[in-house]
């Protein structure tokens, strides 16, 4: 046991000699070691800041020769790392190390508070602002803040008005790639997410959880003002218009306002005639659901408990 011991100790300085003579150049700040001069240099501009390799195309500063050359892929449109799964290409490696974990389901950044795991160290650091209540990032014209740079990147087009993704079969344009996808499941008829206990089938992941409130019971979005409770943070969004008395939604032909989107909609439809929901029983049509929800009572005989 003893001659084992010693052994491993042996093994353990051989490995650290040939460590230290493999890597004889150190970092005077912070002690990192490196196998070359010149990649002790590069080091060095992390703790000085400087920034000596600059983009010729949009004078864009970097701190090495590498991040500059995978830098210059955004202007050329090269992707020269292909995943030998799906064949979709990227910019560079570590972007393609990333995607892999989509297809081999490994998570390997674990939260050291609510054990959560993540595919990227990035998303990890984001998600721990959940636990300080950090939120970094400020929208300078409502000063609306976000845990996320991407979030206040998509928030800003509430006030620019931009919505550059169009779904090129009718042509309703989204302000997120993502709502864009969801939207075009209504094209489709594409339903890919199941819910476990009855079955039913809904176009997005977060309908699928507002779905499930049905099964529990659940209702986690309460109005602070009345103690009312809802199963998603949109019609909670929706019912605080009553209290505050704010109607954001204007028709752009009559200047009628309203409390929610889904109303203005149906509002639109007296302007255009349009009368989307029919009576099944005498194809008599109506311009709203709730309409013909009222309608349907002259059928079943059911009076109102007014």
């Amino acid at each position: 046991m003893c001659n084992k011991i010693f052994n491993k100790a042996s093994r353990l300085k051989e490995h650290q000699r040939v460590h230290t003579a493999e890597r004889p150049y150190c970092c005077d700040v912070c002690n990192k070691t490196f196998s070359r001069r010149s990649s002790l240099k590069t080091h060095h501009y992390l703790h000085t800041g400087e920034r000596p390799y600059c983009c010729n195309v949009c004078n864009k500063t970097l701190s090495n020769r590498s991040s500059l050359k995978r830098h210059n892929y955004l202007h050329t449109g090269e992707h020269p790392y292909c995943c030998d799964v799906c064949n979709k290409t990227f910019s560079d490696k570590s972007s393609l190390k990333r995607h892999y974990h989509l297809h081999t389901g490994e998570r390997p950044y674990c939260c050291d508070v609510c054990n959560k795991t993540f595919r990227e160290r990035s998303i990890l650091v984001m998600h721990h602002n959940v636990h300080t209540g950090e939120r970094l990032y400020c929208c300078d014209v409502c000063n609306k803040t976000y845990i996320r740079k991407r979030t206040l990147k998509v928030h800003m087009r509430v006030h620019t008005g931009e919505r550059s993704y169009l779904c090129d079969m009718c042509h309703k344009t989204f302000r997120e790639l993502e709502l864009l996808k969801v939207h075009q499941h209504v094209h489709t008829g594409e339903h890919p997410y199941c819910c476990d206990v009855c079955k039913k089938t809904l176009s997005n992941r977060s309908s699928l959880k507002r779905h499930h409130y049905l099964h529990t019971g659940e209702h986690p979005y309460c109005c602070d003002v009345c103690n009312k409770t809802f199963s998603n943070k949109s019609i909670l969004k929706r019912h605080l218009n009553l209290h505050t008395g704010e109607r954001p939604y204007c028709c752009d032909v009559c200047n009628k306002t309203f409390s929610d989107r889904n109303s203005l909609e149906i509002h639109h439809n007296v302007h255009t005639g349009e009368r989307p929901y029919c009576c099944d029983v005498c194809n008599k049509t109506f311009i709203s659901k709730g309409t013909l929800k009222v309608h349907m009572r002259v059928h079943t005989g059911e009076r109102s408990s007014l």
